[in-house]
C-alpha cells in the first residue's frame, strides 16, 4: 500500500518558489490563509508583507505541491481581490522547520 507521506527520493527533489501576490492582500488574513493552505499541502517556508502592499512568500517542497500553493495564491482567502501572482525560483526556504513547531506545521508569518 503506498504512503501518504513522501519518501527520501522526492525530498531530496524539493524546489523552492518566491511568490510575490498582488492587489488586496493585506489586512484580509491572506498571510494566516496561507499558512494554513501550505501545510495542509506539505510545505514548509514563510510569508510576509511587503511595504508595497504586497504579500511575499517563499516555499519549498515538491514541484506539484508548490503548483497548488500557487493555484490558492490566484484567489487566496475570502476578502482577498488578488490582481497579480509573480512566481520566480527561490533561495532556500529561510525557515523549514518540523511541522510540529508551530501551529501551522511548517510555515510561519515573518513580517
Amino acid at each position: 500500500m503506498p504512503s501518504s507521506s513522501p519518501s527520501l527520493v522526492e525530498m531530496s527533489e524539493n524546489a523552492v518558489r518566491r511568490i510575490v501576490v498582488g492587489g488586496t492582500v493585506q489586512g484580509v488574513g491572506f498571510r494566516v490563509s496561507c499558512c494554513q493552505a501550505a501545510s495542509a499541502i506539505g510545505l514548509c517556508g514563510v510569508v510576509r508583507n511587503r511595504p508595497d502592499g504586497s504579500v511575499e512568500i517563499f516555499a519549498e517542497g515538491s514541484p506539484e505541491w508548490l503548483e497548488e500553493l500557487i493555484e490558492w495564491c490566484r484567489s487566496g482567502p475570502p476578502g482577498a481581490r488578488v490582481s497579480s501572482v509573480s512566481v520566480t525560483e527561490g533561495p532556500a526556504a529561510e525557515a523549514c522547520e518540523p511541522a510540529g513547531s508551530r501551529p501551522w506545521g511548517g510555515f510561519r508569518i515573518v513580517g
